[in-house]
């Protein structure tokens, strides 16, 4: 395959892993299911990823930077991510708010501690650096006097460069992140109701609404450029608008079925606003 075409059909299959994890979602509401099903999902996709990369020869530097700088990383955070969310979950412990809270908080440390190991290289990926591309994205071609991950050894050379595992490290850390404040934040809101101020903000349509309008937002990937999980944006909108949406899972369900078209509050929406603008338009 030409270097244009695997990372054309690397972009379908993230694409198609995507949809496939999101379905998982829609399916299963337990958290720690969610994950266990869709670490199955991710090995699939890395693995015909793997045979796709291993063997080929890039054509030039540029194309194999990008997809082991910007491509591949998707794919292993999304494993990363859920293989943290099932050890979360497996052993918080059943003791009450304030332990639980406390928890979290600890994980959430972790996370410093991970990004305090690495700086320098955080440092390097936050400003959109590129002199250093070549050593950290090519394969074969890292610099022993560099700061090196501990089990470059293990890796697959053909599959592998220096630094594109720390790239998938930190787009999972930020998810997970994500996760362990809306848990916080959750706890906080439902375990006492009273420690929570009041949203100044109130969501003013119907439920099914509101969840046809973040379905329709997160299918555009507009939270995080499409690297966060429904769940956690379901979880920040129930808790900036101080509503509890539900079994969303069967919100989407019955949106999709719905007879009179998938699309109403959206529709209505787009209608509401260009009469809106005609009305401006007219009024000139």
């Amino acid at each position: 395959m030409t270097n244009k075409t695997i990372l054309k059909k690397t972009e379908q299959l993230y694409e198609k892993l995507k949809h496939d994890l999101e379905q998982i979602e829609l399916e299963e509401q337990d958290c720690i299911k969610v994950s266990e099903l869709s670490l199955f999902k991710i090995d699939d996709a890395v693995r015909t990823l793997k045979s796709w990369v291993s063997t080929l020869e890039f054509e030039c530097a540029a194309d194999e930077i990008h997809f082991f700088k910007d491509l591949k990383p998707l794919f292993i955070s999304k494993f990363i991510y859920h293989s943290r969310i099932i050890d979360i979950l497996t052993y918080i412990p059943a003791a009450g708010k304030e332990v639980q809270l406390r928890y979290y908080q600890q994980e959430i440390e972790k996370l410093a501690l991970y990004y305090d190991k690495h700086t320098e290289f955080y440092g390097y990926y936050r400003r959109n650096a590129t002199y250093l591309d070549q050593k950290y994205f090519l394969r074969r071609m890292y610099d022993l006097k560099m700061s090196l991950p501990s089990g470059l050894y293990n890796y697959d050379e053909n599959f592998t460069t220096s630094h594109d595992h720390l790239i998938a490290q930190i787009i999972a850390q930020k998810e997970i992140e994500i996760f362990l404040q809306l848990k916080i934040e959750k706890l906080c809101q439902y375990g006492d109701r009273n420690d929570v101020p009041a949203s100044a903000m109130i969501w003013s349509e119907s439920k099914v609404s509101l969840v046809e309008l973040i379905y329709g937002l997160y299918q555009l990937n507009c939270f995080n450029g499409g690297n966060i999980e429904l769940s956690e944006v379901i979880k920040f909108t129930e808790k900036s608008f101080d509503i509890d949406l539900g079994n969303y899972h069967k919100t989407i369900f019955e949106i999709r079925t719905r007879k009179n078209g998938p699309t109403k509050f959206l529709q209505t929406l787009q209608d509401r606003l260009l009469q809106h603008f005609n009305t401006m338009d007219n009024g000139k």
